[in-house]
């Protein structure tokens, strides 16, 4: 119980540190040459009470625009924790919550919410790797995913100072941690695979250039994978998406319709190359809607 009120206490603290002016990162005990010296020591620490702090601390780096301190420290060093399993189930609540206010805080270098987005992909994996969610939090999650995925319209990708945003790819990747989860119903998946289709010919006529379609397609298999979709049904899902050409009019006479023909493109053959490759029986059931969108393709 004392373990409990310490780690809510401890979350509830870091809630109210993120919503001042600026995030301590690195925090107030730590330089970045310690940050750097945690790093080099591949995140080793033996005082687990401790490694819960640094937890929370690393995720006010999310934020930071510099690359080696958002992506190389905090990101990574979140990484390896929840992959090595250290953290209990109270613990990864508290870091989930943390997480939540991240993607709802202001984000005016464009860093925190994807990056956020990037490491509640691992915890929604730790879940699935050993089950710690009630079926609300996980139906939660699931929602918290797609809508971020669906509301992304920062479309930055790669920058040499301040690396990578990507936003779009890093929901996506929570999108296909959730959607490798058996616990997951068919509505579920569904929720998600709705939100991959708003990103995968995104409305705004954004041509893709760092990868965002492969990453995209991802979840898309992995619920193919579970087979709970029919012929019928992955057809309807391929022409819907196709439709989000726009006008016919259009048609090789306008920037935005020539992007989303991109990207569209982009995407069906990233899943057909899998689908044909591949022997799943599910994935086998998206082919004959994919043949279709792919003959369609202006």
């Amino acid at each position: 119980m004392m373990r409990t009120l310490r780690i809510a206490a401890l979350a509830a603290a870091t809630l109210c540190a993120s919503q001042a002016a600026a995030a301590a990162c690195p925090p107030p005990d730590r330089d970045a040459a310690a940050l750097i010296a945690l790093k080099t020591a591949d995140f080793e620490m033996a005082d687990a009470a401790a490694r819960e702090t640094m937890a929370f601390a690393l995720i006010d780096c999310l934020a930071s625009p510099d690359p080696a301190m958002r992506d190389g420290i905090a990101y990574e060093g979140l990484q390896r924790w929840l992959r090595a399993k250290v953290f209990s189930p109270e613990t990864l609540r508290a870091l989930r919550t943390r997480l939540f206010a991240q993607l709802d805080a202001p984000d005016p270098d464009g860093v925190a919410r994807p990056f956020a987005a990037l490491v509640l992909s691992e915890l929604a994996r730790t879940d699935r790797i050993a089950p710690w969610m009630r079926l609300d939090e996980r139906e939660a999650m699931v929602e918290r995913a797609a809508s971020y995925l669906e509301s992304v319209r920062d479309y930055r990708g790669y920058d040499a100072e301040v690396g990578w945003r990507h936003g779009v790819a890093h929901g996506a990747d929570w999108a296909m941690q959730l959607a490798l989860n058996p616990a997951l119903d068919r509505a579920q998946l569904d929720r998600l695979r709705q939100a991959v289709a708003i990103q995968a010919v995104p409305a705004a006529g954004h041509a893709y250039v760092f990868g965002e379609s492969e990453r995209l397609a991802r979840p898309l298999l992995f619920i193919a994978k579970r087979d709970l979709h029919d012929e019928a049904d992955w057809s309807a899902w391929f022409a819907a998406l196709s439709a989000r050409l726009g006008d016919p009019a259009l048609a090789w006479k306008d920037a935005g319709w020539l992007a989303r023909r991109h990207d569209l493109a982009a995407v069906l053959q990233m899943l057909y190359l899998q689908v044909d490759l591949g022997d799943d029986p599910g994935m086998a059931k998206m082919k004959p809607g994919l043949v279709a969108a792919l003959k369609a393709l202006p």
